[in-house]
C-alpha cells in the first residue's frame, strides 16, 4: 500500500534525526467504529445534525467556540474559505461525517455510507488512547484554526469534562521567509539535506530556534550547525583520548581521589540549573545550545590544555575527576536534546568529515595530496602556493591545522556560499536540457476547508 510505504519512509527519516518512536501510532482506518461512536454521542447530546448523509457540528451551540484561536464566531464571513452550503444551520458548521461520493473509499454508518470529516478523527483517537483529558496536544501553528478549534468543540460535545492542559504549536520552516510548501515548489526533503549534511547537524539547526518561532532555512545556518556539532564531538573525543591513559590507572580503585575543583562544580551547577529552568519554561532549546553548554565545552578544552602541563599528582587527579564529571553532565544534556549518537565519537566525526568531502566535491586522498603539496611548498618557501592551497580548501569547507610537524584537516564553514537545490530546481536542471520551460509561475496553495477535504498533520 502507498500509505504503508510512506509511513515506512517517514520512520527512516525520523530515526536518522534521532526522534524517538511514539508508543502508539494509530491509523484512522483502524478506528472507524470509535469515530462513529463519538459522532453518535455528539448527535445524542444535541450538538450535531444529519443532512442527506452528512453530519454537521452546530458551532453556535458551543459558547466557547474560538477560545483557542481568539476568533469570534460572528466575525467569520461566510463564503471566504468554503462555498456556502444552504443545508447548514450556520455557515461555520463543520462536517463530522461526509456522505460517500462516487469512487471514494467509504464505510457503512447510521447515516449511510461515507467517511469521517477532517477533525473528528483526532478527537476520537486521542480519546481512545489518552482519554478525554490529557496534558499536551501538538501541531503546526496553521492548525490552530479551524482544526484544533473544532477538535475542542467536538470533544467537549462528546464529553463536557474533556480538556487539554497545554497546546503546543510549532512554527514553520520557511524558505526566503515564505512557508515551505509542495505547491510552491520551495521545499527541501529531509533526505536532500542529509545527503550533504549529517542528520545531527539538521537536528541542531531545527532546535536552534524556539519551536513556536518560524525558522528560515539557509545553507549558512546548516553550515553553522554542522560546525557546532563537530566542535561538540571533537571536544568529547579529545577529552576521551586525554583521559584514557589516566582513568584506568589513576582514578579507578583509588579511594583518595580528590573532589572536583570549584570551577568544575560551578560549571556543572550552572549547566544543570540552566537546562532544567529553560527546558521547563516552554522548551527554550536555543538558550541551551548557546549558553551554559558552550561554557562547559570551553571548560573541558581549557582543562585539557592544563592537563598537558606539569603539575602535582593530586592536582592532576583533581583535574581529571573534574573533567569526568563535566563531561558526564554535558552528555546528559546532549542525550535529552537528541544530539548524542549510539556510535562512538570517532565514528560520528568521520561521518561529518565524509559529508564535508561530499560537499567539497573531493575525495580524502585528494585532500591528503594537497596537504603534501602544501608541505612541499612551505619547505621550498613558496608561501603564495602554500596559502593558495589552504585558502582554496577553506573556500570549500576544509580547514587545515598545523600541529607540530604534522597537518590535519577538519570540516569548517566554507568561505564561499554553498547551494542546495529545491525539488523543483533539480527537476528544472534536467528539463532545461530539452525544452527550457517557463518556471516562474507560482501555484496558489490550496486552502484546507472546514469541510474536511484536506490532509493535515496533527499530534
Amino acid at each position: 500500500m502507498l500509505s504503508n510505504r510512506f509511513c515506512d519512509e517517514y520512520v527512516i527519516d525520523m530515526t536518522d534525526l534521532q526522534c524517538e518512536r511514539p508508543s502508539t501510532e494509530p491509523r484512522v482506518s483502524d478506528h472507524i467504529d470509535k469515530i462513529k461512536d463519538m459522532i453518535t454521542q455528539i448527535i445524542n447530546n444535541g450538538y450535531a445534525y444529519e443532512v442527506d448523509g452528512d453530519v454537521y457540528y452546530a458551532v453556535d451551540k458551543f459558547p466557547s467556540y474560538g477560545m483557542l484561536s481568539g476568533q469570534r464566531l460572528e466575525h467569520n464571513r461566510a463564503g471566504e474559505r468554503v462555498a456556502v452550503d444552504s443545508r447548514k444551520h450556520h455557515p461555520a458548521d463543520f462536517a463530522l461525517w461526509k456522505a460517500a461520493k462516487p469512487g471514494e473509499p467509504s464505510w457503512d454508518s447510521p447515516w449511510g455510507p461515507g467517511r469521517p470529516g477532517w477533525h473528528i478523527e483526532c478527537s476520537a483517537m486521542s480519546a481512545c488512547y489518552l482519554t478525554h483529558k490529557f496534558d499536551i496536544h501538538g501541531g503546526g501553528i496553521d492548525l490552530i484554526f479551524p482544526h484544533h478549534e473544532n477538535e475542542i468543540a467536538q470533544s467537549w460535545a462528546a464529553d463536557t469534562e474533556s480538556n487539554v492542559s497545554y497546546w503546543m504549536h510549532n512554527g514553520h520552516v520557511t524558505n526566503n521567509n515564505e512557508k515551505m510548501s509542495k505547491s510552491l515548489g520551495n521545499f527541501f526533503t529531509i533526505r536532500q539535506i542529509t545527503e550533504r549534511y549529517h542528520p545531527l547537524a539538521l537536528r541542531h539547526f531545527l532546535i536552534s530556534a524556539h519551536y513556536r518561532s518560524p525558522l528560515n532555512y539557509s545553507v549558512s545556518q546548516l553550515e553553522s550547525s554542522s560546525d557546532a556539532i563537530y566542535y561538540i564531538f571533537q571536544t568529547l573525543q579529545d577529552c576521551k583520548d586525554a583521559l584514557s591513559s589516566f582513568v584506568q590507572g589513576s582514578t579507578e580503585n583509588n579511594a583518595n581521589v580528590p573532589q572536583v575543583n570549584q570551577a568544575a562544580k560551578d560549571c556543572i551547577k550552572k549547566l544543570h540549573v540552566e537546562f532544567q529552568t529553560k527546558m521547563s519554561d516552554d522548551l527554550q532549546t536555543p538558550v541551551i545550545l548557546t549558553g551554559a553548554l558552550q561554557e562547559a565545552l570551553k571548560f573541558v578544552n581549557s582543562s585539557l590544555m592544563m592537563l598537558k602541563k606539569k603539575m602535582q599528582k593530586r592536582a592532576q587527579l583533581q583535574l581529571i575527576q573534574s573533567l569526568l564529571e563535566v563531561e558526564k553532565e554535558v552528555g546528559k544534556v546532549l542525550d535529552v536534546l537528541g544530539l548524542l549518537s549510539t556510535k562512538s565519537y570517532a565514528e560520528v566525526l568521520q561521518e561529518f568529515k565524509d559529508k564535508a568531502l561530499k560537499r567539497a566535491g573531493l575525495a580524502e586522498d585528494e585532500v591528503l595530496h594537497l596537504i603534501e603539496e602544501r608541505a612541499q611548498a612551505r619547505k621550498s618557501k613558496d608561501f603564495p602556493k602554500s596559502d593558495k592551497i589552504r585558502n582554496d580548501l577553506t573556500a570549500k569547507g576544509i580547514s587545515l591545522m598545523d600541529v607540530g610537524n604534522e597537518t590535519f584537516w577538519r570540516p569548517c564553514i566554507p568561505s564561499e556560499p554553498q547551494v542546495i537545490q529545491t525539488a523543483d530546481q533539480r527537476a528544472l536542471t534536467v528539463e532545461e536540457k530539452e525544452s527550457k520551460p517557463q518556471v516562474n509561475q507560482k501555484v496558489e496553495e490550496i486552502l484546507v476547508d472546514q469541510e474536511g477535504n484536506g490532509p493535515h498533520t496533527s499530534t
